[in-house]
């Protein structure tokens, strides 16, 4: 029976990654895709890493908006085949967002006036959950284009799993047109009356509003959303397409993770929100996971675990009869110290698979010694999640 992790790289059309913030996401990501480009699919992975580390492990000088694919000399140099083709962008949400608008403004003077507008710029700059959605979007976009076999998306981090899963929906209530309508009504009327109690309260609160924000806030406000009507059923259609692509049978989430306490709990969290939206949950990657120097289980490894000092470690590797060194104490201080963190690992990892991850396959990568930079580590990390370790 083949591997599972290998079995979704061939069988499904799209595979994200989850998961909080520092624990190898996009690394993990990056090398899903180029293992699929080795099993002969043409996949693209799709990042969110403004430290630019995909480009560069790639052998690419930049990334950017577009897809650019990885010149098949850059597998040569590394001495492995590629039967099929590895291609990567980096997504800058302000640009997707643009694209969107484009897409839906057929009127030209429209379409300028949205994206010259300083709401929506500030909004497709900086609004909180822009980035969750345009990635999402972004995505979409690859699909429909149909030029990938597979699509790999590196999520942007999050500490809370709704901020992602729930983009597409937050998005819909975003473009409520009856929603918008409610709030902008006041707002036009204030503007066109100057009697009444009603109307010069509400002027008031136009004034200090401009006055706290920024003169003209208001007014570019109501003209986004004025140059916005006819758009809202578009976009609300899309986020509909969106949030069924996540439920698609041909797509998998992989939850990437690391074996510290607070990692776990938030995959934990992941992996329970995922079951609950009815998403596909089919692997969990852990990384950086410290490993025992002493191998299997033995008499010294029982004996070192027990001890709680040097000299307890010194008899312990005497009766095991292992010759004595001057720098003996220190080696072995050194070696319980990382038996220490190896046993932790261990059993945080082993409640996390037996409790969140419960019924799904778990592969563990161990923690380097060096940075993954180049294409070389990535394969190194494939090694790790594909190879005999696994």
């Amino acid at each position: 029976m083949s591997d599972p992790l290998e079995r979704l790289l061939r069988e499904q059309r799209v595979v994200i990654c989850c998961g909080s913030g520092g624990v190898g996401k996009t690394t993990t990501s990056a090398t899903l895709a180029l293992k699929a480009a080795l099993l002969g699919r043409r996949a693209v992975v799709c990042t969110i890493d403004p430290a630019r580390r995909l480009a560069n492990s790639l052998g690419l000088s930049e990334l950017g908006n577009e897809v650019v694919q990885v010149d098949a000399a850059r597998f040569a140099e590394a001495g492995v085949e590629v039967e099929g083709a590895l291609f990567a962008l980096m997504l800058d949400t302000k640009r997707t967002f643009d694209r969107l608008i484009e897409r839906y403004t057929t009127d030209p003077k429209r379409r300028e006036a949205i994206l010259n507008n300083k709401f929506y710029q500030q909004m497709s700059n900086t609004v909180v959950g822009s980035s969750d959605y345009m990635a999402m979007e972004k995505l979409y976009e690859l699909s429909e284009e149909g030029d990938f076999d597979l699509i790999v998306l590196d999520t942007p981090p999050t500490k809370h799993a709704l901020d992602f899963l729930q983009a597409p929906e937050r998005m819909k209530r975003a473009f409520d047109r009856s929603t918008l309508e409610i709030f902008l009504r006041p707002w036009a009327e204030a503007g066109k009356r100057s009697f009444g109690f009603i109307g010069r309260a509400l002027g008031k609160v136009v004034n200090k509003v401009d006055a706290l924000i920024g003169v003209g806030f208001v007014k570019e406000l109501a003209e986004f959303f004025q140059a916005f009507e006819g758009l809202y059923d578009g976009f609300r259609t899309r986020a509909d397409r969106v949030d069924a692509l996540l439920r698609d049978a041909r797509t998998s989430f992989v939850v990437v993770t690391a074996p510290q306490p607070l990692p776990l709990e938030e995959a934990g969290y992941f992996c329970d929100k995922l079951r609950e939206f009815s998403m596909d949950l089919s692997a969990v990657v852990v990384n950086r996971v410290e490993q025992s120097c002493l191998g299997d289980p033995s008499d010294l490894r029982a004996r070192i675990d027990a001890a709680g000092h040097e000299a307890e470690l010194e008899a312990a590797v005497t009766a095991a009869g292992v010759e004595a060194d001057p720098l003996l104490p220190a080696a072995l201080k050194a070696l319980l110290d990382q038996e220490r963190l190896a046993k932790g690992d261990r059993e945080r990892i082993e409640a996390f698979a037996a409790g969140p991850a419960r019924g799904v396959h778990l592969r563990e990568v161990p923690r380097f010694t060096h940075d993954i930079y180049d294409l070389s580590g990535l394969l190194t990390l494939s090694g790790e999640l594909f190879g005999a370790r696994a």
